[in-house]
C-alpha cells in the first residue's frame, strides 16, 4: 500500500492515460497533498474550461485511490452530469440528491427530504460540475434548509476524516437568477463555509483536443466575453468536426447520420428559439423517426422532478 503522496504522485503519472500538461501536473500534485494532508477542514476546488483535461485527471486519482487505501464517491448535481463522470470514470456516480436527502413524510402526510447522516469514512467525495450546484432556494420547502451547497458541505464534513472536492467550470451558466457561481467562489467558501480552500485552474488545452473545431471556437467566445467584446467574435468552421448545412435536405441527411452514428439519445439538435425547436421536433417526428403527434413508444419522456420514495436503496 502507497503510504506517501511522493510515492503516489510518482505511481499516478506513471499510469497517466496522456503525457499531462504543464497544469495538469500541477493539479495531479497539489490534489496528491490534499489527499493525503491530516487537515480535516480542507476542500479542494479545481476549476478549468472544456478540453484541459479536469475529468481525465480526475478518473485517474479515483481509480487509483485503493492503492493509498482511500475512498471516493462521486456525485454531480444533475443524473445527465452523473452519468457522464461515471462513464469517463469507470465508477458508479449519483446526484448530490440521491446521496444526501432521505424521503419521508411529514405529519401531513407530505413528503419531503431531510439530510440524512453521512456514514462514509476516510473517502473523498468528488463533485462534478459544481459550477450548477446552488446556494439558496429561498422558494423550496422540500429539501431540508432550502441551501443545497449548504446540505452538501454539511454532510460531507459530519463524516469521520471526509473531505470535499469539487468541480467545476467558470465558463459555464451559474444557477438561475445568480451571476457567480456560490460553490465556484473561493471566498463565499473560505467565509461563509470556514473552509481551507487549495484553488487551482487548468487553462492548458489537451493535445488530442487541439484541433477540435468546438472548443477552439468556445475558446475564441469565451476570451471575447471576458474582454467585453462579444463583437468580435466570428465562428470558424474550417474543422473536421463542424458541419455547415444549407438547406433542409442537407439537415435531414445530418440528422439521419447522427441518428445511425450516435444513437438518438446522444444526438442534440440546436436553434435559437422555442418556436423553431417546436417547428423541427415535428419534423423531425414525422418525417425521419416515422412517429405521430400523440406520444409513442420510442420516444423520450423528461421527468423534471425526481421522486425516490419508491426506490430501494442500492
Amino acid at each position: 500500500m502507497i503510504k506517501t503522496a511522493p510515492e503516489f504522485l510518482k505511481d499516478l503519472l506513471k499510469k497517466f492515460p496522456f503525457e499531462p500538461t504543464i497544469s495538469q501536473e500541477i493539479m495531479l500534485s497539489k490534489l496528491v497533498d490534499f489527499l493525503f494532508n491530516k487537515n480535516n477542514n480542507g476542500l479542494f476546488l479545481l476549476k478549468g474550461y472544456a478540453g484541459t483535461g479536469k475529468t481525465t485527471a480526475v478518473s485517474s486519482v479515483v481509480n487509483n485511490l485503493w492503492r493509498a487505501g482511500k475512498k471516493a464517491v462521486l456525485l454531480a448535481p444533475t443524473g445527465r452530469a452523473a452519468k457522464v463522470i461515471s462513464v469517463y470514470s469507470g465508477r458508479q456516480a449519483f446526484t448530490i440528491h440521491k446521496k444526501i436527502y432521505h424521503p419521508r413524510k411529514n405529519k401531513f402526510g407530505a413528503l419531503e427530504f431531510v439530510r440524512q447522516p453521512n456514514k462514509h469514512t476516510n473517502t473523498f467525495f468528488f463533485v462534478d460540475e459544481a459550477s450548477m450546484i446552488a446556494e439558496a432556494q429561498a422558494s423550496s420547502k422540500l429539501f431540508d434548509n432550502g441551501s443545497l451547497l449548504d446540505d452538501l458541505i454539511t454532510f460531507v464534513y459530519s463524516g469521520a476524516n471526509c473531505k470535499l472536492i469539487l468541480i467545476g467550470d467558470t465558463a459555464q451558466l451559474p444557477p438561475v437568477k445568480l451571476t457567480i457561481s456560490p460553490a465556484m467562489d473561493v471566498t463565499n467558501l473560505k467565509l461563509k463555509y470556514k473552509k481551507d480552500v487549495t484553488e487551482i485552474q487548468l487553462n492548458e488545452v489537451m493535445r488530442q483536443h487541439e484541433d477540435s473545431g468546438i472548443l477552439v471556437n468556445a475558446t475564441k467566445l469565451r476570451m471575447a466575453i471576458s474582454n467585453e467584446d462579444p463583437d468580435t467574435f466570428k465562428f470558424e468552421i474550417k474543422y473536421a468536426d463542424i458541419v455547415r448545412l444549407i438547406d433542409g435536405y442537407e439537415i435531414e441527411d445530418a440528422i439521419h447520420t447522427a441518428y445511425g452514428d450516435n444513437g438518438v439519445e446522444d444526438t442534440a439538435f440546436i436553434v435559437r428559439s422555442n418556436k423553431r425547436a417546436n417547428q423541427y421536433n415535428n419534423q423531425i417526428r414525422i418525417k425521419i423517426r416515422g412517429q405521430e403527434n400523440e406520444i409513442s413508444t420510442g420516444d423520450y419522456v423528461m421527468i423534471v422532478k425526481n421522486n425516490y420514495f419508491w426506490l430501494h436503496e442500492s
